[in-house]
């Protein structure tokens, strides 16, 4: 017989525990039964769906920038079906803003 206090291991007919000296003739006061186990299991669950919901709610709620569940064909033309290269035309570099002009470069 295991002591529930201390783990110690003692002889099935001990009345005390060799190691910590606690009555082994008094049962404890409670064993977790099939009842506890599940209400606390579903409880669990009940909180881990609705989290996911909620995070997935607010995720989907975030500006543009971190939506990304939208996102061009352009960005992934391997995705495509039957084309596995982007036609020339769409291979040019993209056009620089006049606006913002290039940093000079160092004198040395």
């Amino acid at each position: 017989m295991k002591c529930m206090n201390c783990g110690q291991e003692n002889k099935d007919t001990a009345k005390a525990c060799k190691k910590c000296g606690r009555d082994l003739t008094i049962p404890p006061a409670w064993f977790p039964d099939m009842k506890w186990h599940l209400k606390t299991l579903g409880i669990i669950y009940v909180c881990l769906v609705a989290a996911y919901f909620g995070v997935s709610f607010i995720l989907r709620r975030l500006p543009k920038p971190y939506h990304l569940r939208k996102i061009p064909v352009e960005m992934t033309p391997w995705l495509r079906s039957g084309v596995k290269h982007l036609p020339d035309e769409q291979l040019q570099p993209p056009s620089q803003n006049p606006q913002v002009e290039a940093p000079a470069p160092a004198a040395k």
